[in-house]
């Protein structure tokens, strides 16, 4: 059975995540509070591809989706301002059942060798963090633009995100929490999985 999305040009494949994403009623309000909130942002990565992944599955959209994560880019480097702009989002999208992540990407590089043991570089801008994000898949982020329209950054194409596949995007990612991804993810969906040192 073709599975739509699989092998198609990206426009095609675009349109056809937005369908799916316009299902997940929770995504829908996060992309319209976001888009009130903001010049510029993206929702990204796991909500977004977990609810591909379930839509393809059969399952429950939010199944296995812990928290929508939004990012922003804002040169303000202060914590006490990322925390005060997450809390107003938490406050508006209080009555979903996810948790609701906020992330300055301006400032990412401040803590996260604290986090993970290596030193970065400033991101120099909100797609500059994708491209960096530790799978093909799930280097994506999904917006709407001044017009409302739907909007969508994937700079390894949306591929692997259609036929569930695992790869990693070696940018930043050890070969550790890669393959630590892959457990947890493989224990909820069935994936195709390309190890590390195929990937």
């Amino acid at each position: 059975m073709t599975v739509r999305g699989v092998n198609e040009d990206i426009q095609s494949q675009i349109e056809r995540l937005e369908e799916i994403i316009h299902k997940n009623d929770s995504i829908q309000k996060v992309l319209n509070v976001a888009h009130a909130e903001f010049d510029h942002y993206y929702i990204g990565a796991g909500s977004i591809v977990q609810t591909v992944w379930n839509d393809l599955s059969g399952n429950p959209l939010n199944y296995g989706i812990n928290d929508i994560d939004i990012i922003y880019y804002d040169e303000d480097l202060s914590g006490e301002k990322e925390k005060k702009i997450e809390q107003r989002l938490q406050h508006l999208l209080c009555d979903l059942p996810l948790e609701i992540d906020v992330k300055n990407e301006a400032r990412v590089h401040l803590w996260y060798e604290e986090k993970f043991g290596r030193k970065i570089e400033q991101y120099q801008s909100l797609e500059d963090a994708i491209n960096s994000w530790p799978t093909t898949a799930t280097a994506l982020g999904v917006r709407k633009d001044d017009e409302g329209t739907f909007k969508v950054y994937a700079p390894y194409g949306l591929n692997d995100l259609f036929t569930m596949t695992v790869r990693a995007n070696k940018v930043m990612i050890t070969r550790d929490v890669y393959e630590a991804k892959v457990v947890k993810w493989t224990s909820k969906w069935d994936l195709n999985v390309i190890p590390w040192k195929d990937s």
